[in-house]
């Protein structure tokens, strides 16, 4: 093989060479920029149970915020105990001494903004209505339960993280390939079923 010929192969050479290399980089440089995209629009979602006291209330209840960076597409809420889900909260209202306000708002399909609080259930009483007692049995009761969530990113990429009942911090979120939407809103269905004379379920106000 002539030296002409040795230099065309080494030119086609380097010439694949290059051009593997300016593909891997071009590769490289959108999956970082892919990478920027979802990171720019992570949610972080936790929810967890509260009690509180006011000079005019008594409050316990459950909240759910958005500390990412990204908004939070609700998909799926559900109650467990003992990891079996708990269709119907009833029974755990009855535990709220009476005489109490119930707001709630419902979270299935919520688009919730970074940096953004709701409360799907609080309960209110009067101070002096009900003693400190009886407001931590009915939130002791409540923290039987554990709070299931799977919500999801703009770009569809989703987590599911469970949460312990009353005031106890959330489990760190896993991903998953897609939330299945929950077909009903449980803290929805408990404002319908919960009706008593003095505690005519209000809507929480955005």
């Amino acid at each position: 093989m002539g030296n002409g010929n040795k230099a065309e192969m080494l030119i086609a050479i380097c010439a694949v060479i290059t051009s593997a290399i300016a593909v891997f980089i071009a590769w490289d440089q959108g999956r970082v920029m892919r990478a920027q995209q979802h990171g720019a629009v992570f949610p972080v979602v936790q929810i967890e149970g509260f009690v509180s006291e006011t000079p005019s209330t008594s409050a316990m209840g459950i909240r759910l915020t958005n500390s990412g960076v990204g908004p939070a597409l609700i998909e799926r809420v559900e109650m467990l105990k003992d990891g079996e889900i708990v269709e119907d909260l009833t029974p755990y209202a009855d535990t709220f001494p009476p005489g109490y306000q119930q707001s709630w708002s419902s979270l299935i399909g919520r688009a919730v903004a970074p940096g953004d609080t709701i409360m799907p259930l609080r309960v209110d009483w009067p101070r002096g209505q009900v003693t400190l007692e009886q407001r931590n049995a009915a939130a002791a009761a409540w923290s039987e339960l554990d709070v299931e969530i799977c919500y999801c990113s703009v770009f569809d990429r989703c987590w599911t993280a469970r949460g312990l009942g009353m005031g106890v911090s959330m489990s760190r979120a896993e991903p998953v390939k897609r939330c299945q939407r929950s077909e009903k809103d449980i803290f929805e269905d408990l404002a319908d079923d919960v009706r008593a004379p003095q505690t005519e379920p209000t809507p929480e106000v955005e």
